[in-house]
C-alpha cells in the first residue's frame, strides 16, 4: 500500500466499548509512561542506585500529571489564547484535541521534581533518567498524530507525500512521521547509547543531550511543517515551534558544558535519604 493511501484507512479510534472509545491519542501516552516507566527500573539496576521501585512509579506517576496538565495549559496560553479567553468552558475539553509539548515538558519536570523532592531523590538524576525515556513517548505520539490525521506538513511533489482528509487534496510532508523518526526513535538510540556506560555518565549529560537535540531536530522539521492555523508564521519562516525550541538548545548546551566541568556522579537518593538506600560501593 502507497504511503499517501495510509490515512484513508486509519482511525484516531482504537477501539469502542458500547459508548466509550479509546483512541489511538490516548493509548500514545499510556504507552509511553508505562515502558518509561519499565526502562527507568532497568537503567535503575544498570546505574546501581538503588532506587525503591514504587518511588520510581511513584516519580513517574507525578510526571504523567504534570505532562498531560502543562501540554494542555501550554496549548491554551501559547497557540490559541484568544480563543479559550473567550471559551473558558473549552479549556479541560481534552477530547477537542491541543496539546503543546513544551508546556508538557515544563508541566513533566515540575510534576516529576515535586515527586522526587518529596521522596528526596536526587533531582539532576531524575531529570537525566526521564529524559532518557522521553523520546519513547514523543514517538508514540507522533505516531498518533499522524493516525489523528493532524499537523501535517507542507505540499510536496515527493513520493513520501501524505493526501490527509483536511489536508486540502494535495499530498504533504507527513512531519509527523518525521518527528516520530528523528525526535523519538534516533534520540533515543542516541540516548540509550549513551546510558549503556557504567558507571553513568554525570548528573545533567542526558538532559542536556535530550534538550540539544530535540530543539534541533524540531526547528528543522518546523521548515516542512504547517503552522497551527490561528497562529501562522510569527515573522518570516519563524513558527512558535521553532522559538519555543531556542531555549531548549540553549538550556542543553549549558548542560553539557556544566556537566562536563563538575562531573557530579549519578546518585539515587539525596543525602537527606541515604541511609534508607545506601548507594553500592564499587567492588
Amino acid at each position: 500500500m502507497p504511503i499517501n493511501e495510509l490515512y484513508q484507512h486509519l482511525d484516531p479510534v482504537a477501539f469502542r466499548l458500547g459508548a466509550l472509545e479509546i483512541r489511538w491519542y490516548g493509548l500514545a501516552y499510556l504507552a509511553g509512561f508505562v515502558l518509561g516507566a519499565l526502562l527507568i527500573i532497568w537503567l535503575n539496576k544498570r546505574w546501581k542506585l538503588n532506587l525503591k521501585i514504587e518511588d520510581i512509579v511513584t516519580v513517574v506517576v507525578g510526571v504523567g500529571f504534570g505532562a498531560i496538565i502543562g501540554a494542555r495549559l501550554g496549548y491554551v496560553l501559547l497557540y490559541n489564547a484568544d480563543f479559550y479567553l473567550a471559551h473558558p468552558d473549552q479549556i479541560l475539553a481534552f477530547s477537542q484535541g491541543g496539546m503543546s509539548f513544551h508546556g508538557g515538558l515544563i508541566g513533566a519536570i515540575i510534576g516529576g521534581g515535586l515527586a522526587a523532592k518529596g521522596l528526596h531523590i536526587a533531582l539532576l538524576t531524575m531529570l537525566d533518567l526521564g529524559c532518557i525515556v522521553a523520546p519513547v513517548g514523543l514517538f508514540f505520539g507522533r505516531i498518533a498524530n499522524f493516525i489523528n490525521g493532524e499537523l501535517w506538513g507542507k505540499p510536496t511533489d515527493s513520493w513520501v507525500g501524505v493526501y490527509f482528509e483536511t489536508g486540502g487534496g494535495i499530498a504533504r510532508h507527513p512531519s509527523q512521521l518525521y518527528e516520530a523518526l528523528l525526535e523519538g526513535l534516533v534520540l533515543f538510540i542516541l540516548l540509550i547509547l549513551l546510558a549503556k556506560k557504567t558507571p553513568p555518565r554525570p548528573q545533567g549529560t542526558f538532559a542536556g543531550v535530550f534538550f540539544l537535540v530535540y530543539g534541533i531536530f524540531r526547528i528543522a522539521v518546523e521548515f516542512v511543517r504547517v503552522p497551527d492555523v490561528q497562529l501562522g508564521y510569527l515573522f518570516g519562516p519563524i513558527t512558535m515551534g521553532m522559538l519555543l525550541s531556542l531555549p531548549l538548545i540553549a538550556v542543553g548546551f549549558s548542560l553539557l558544558v556544566w556537566a562536563h566541568k563538575t562531573k557530579r556522579p549519578q546518585r539515587g537518593y539525596s543525602t537527606s535519604k541515604s541511609h534508607q538506600a545506601p548507594t553500592a560501593q564499587p567492588n
